[in-house]
């Protein structure tokens, strides 16, 4: 009877002290994760996992916050990628290449010539009589019978 009740007080004394180790440890925990070392990191995630097997009632709620803050907080590969302000950057970037796109069409537009010689009335009817005397198409383009489009005129 003796044994067992130093049995059950040498466990509550663990508890007692796991608990105010653990206390101090998991206090604010989401602030100072980043500061801590991997070993120190490590060490509350396994005291905290062990605790989470007990009944979860027993649990502090700075033990609660800090266990979900370790299973989905913003840490690790979780982490964001992007910071605040990236979206303003990536809008900016994309609209400066649109316009520089923009410009340099216009410079390179504006050194070409008028119109390509192919492009005149006169030739796209010239077009059209080789087509026709070469007998182009004949089932339904401009050599078919009864054919009523502009064939090559634009």
């Amino acid at each position: 009877m003796f044994r067992a009740t130093a049995r059950v007080q040498q466990q509550t004394s663990r508890i007692i002290s796991r608990r105010n180790a653990s206390t101090v440890a998991v206090q604010n925990l989401e602030s100072r994760w980043k500061t801590l070392s991997s070993a120190e990191q490590n060490t509350i995630a396994k005291q905290l996992e062990e605790a989470q097997k007990a009944d979860w009632k027993t649990l502090t709620a700075d033990e609660k916050k800090a266990s979900f803050y370790i299973a989905f907080g913003p840490h690790g590969p979780r982490e964001p990628v992007t910071g605040p302000g990236h979206t303003q950057k990536v809008v900016a970037g994309v609209a400066g290449v649109l316009v520089a796109s923009a410009a340099l069409f216009a410079l390179i537009r504006s050194g070409g010539k008028e119109k390509p010689v192919t492009m005149s009335k006169e030739w796209q009817e010239a077009s059209n009589e080789y087509m026709k005397s070469q007998n182009s198409n004949p089932i339904s383009g401009i050599s078919s019978e009864g054919y009523k489009g502009k064939g090559m005129v634009q």
